[in-house]
This record gives C-alpha cells, sequence and structure tokens, in this order.
C-alpha cells in the first residue's frame, strides 16, 4: 500500500496539536488503559485500518494486555474473556462507530450507563469518537503500519 501523504501531520500541525490534547486528556481519564486500548482496537477493526491496529495491539501488549484477548476481539459476544464493563464498552464502540446504521441503540446505552458512571460516559464516547476520526485519517492518507510487535509480558493477566 503507498501512502497518500506522509507530511500530513506537519501541513495541518495546527489541527492535528488539538487532536494529540485529546488523546493526552483521554490517558488522564479514569478509564482504565485496557477497556481504553479494547475500544480503541475494536474500533479499527471495524474501520480497516491497518496502522491503527499495529499500534493498538503494540500498545496492548507493552501495557500487559494477553494475546488471547486481543485475538478474540472480533468475536467478544462469543467470548466469556471480558468483563461486563468491558462488554458494554465494546457494544457501544461497534454502536458508535457504526452509528449511520445503528442509530446508538438503547439497549447498548443502557448497558453503558450500568456499567460507567456519568463522566466515565463522557470520556468513553470521547475515546470512541476520538479513534474514529484517528481511523479516517490513517485510512484516508493510507498511512503505513509498524511490521514488529512487542512480546507479551510474561506477567500479563
Amino acid at each position: 500500500m503507498t501512502p497518500r501523504m506522509t507530511d500530513y501531520f506537519k501541513r495541518a500541525k495546527s489541527g492535528f496539536e488539538p487532536l494529540m490534547a485529546i488523546e493526552t486528556a483521554i490517558k488522564g481519564s479514569t478509564l482504565e488503559p485496557r477497556l481504553l486500548h479494547l475500544v480503541k482496537l475494536r474500533a479499527s477493526q471495524i474501520n480497516g485500518c491497518a496502522f491503527c491496529i499495529q499500534m493498538h495491539v503494540a500498545e496492548a501488549l507493552k501495557d500487559g494486555e494477553t494475546q488471547l484477548r486481543l485475538h478474540m476481539l472480533p468475536a467478544w459476544r462469543e467470548s466469556s474473556l471480558y468483563s461486563p464493563r468491558e462488554r458494554a464498552a465494546l457494544a457501544w464502540t461497534e454502536a458508535l462507530t457504526l452509528v449511520a446504521s445503528t442509530g446508538a441503540p438503547d439497549a447498548d446505552w443502557a448497558e453503558v450507563v450500568a456499567a460507567f458512571n456519568e463522566d466515565e460516559r463522557a470520556w468513553l464516547s470521547l475515546a470512541i469518537g476520538a479513534i474514529n476520526m484517528w481511523n479516517r485519517i490513517q485510512v484516508g492518507f493510507r498511512a503505513t503500519h509498524g511490521t514488529s510487535l512487542p512480546e507479551a509480558r510474561a506477567n500479563a493477566a
């Protein structure tokens, strides 16, 4: 895959700096890093963003996520590896990522309400919106993904 542009961060620096600030703010929220990795990876899988898939798998492995949970993520609904909180976040991720066809169903929102406090609901929705924006940018410019992954940590749960 040939990149369409490689200097877009430089060319639109004043636009990308606030996006980076949003990512910093999301990392500083009360949402746990493992949950954020799953959300970002799942949206990236749906959107077919190779750049973001590689990056978020690498980050998740570095933070102690297991390979099995990462491999099973596309089938999270059929897997017992994810907590009710993660399942609510993943359903909401799919609903907002595919919002044109889902309409953000009330049933998915009810699961979010049951699993997250009001502040967390706002951060979760912001994180989902942000990764969808990043996916569209990286897919649109055909960003080149990394070609390696870190080893999974030995003590990963």
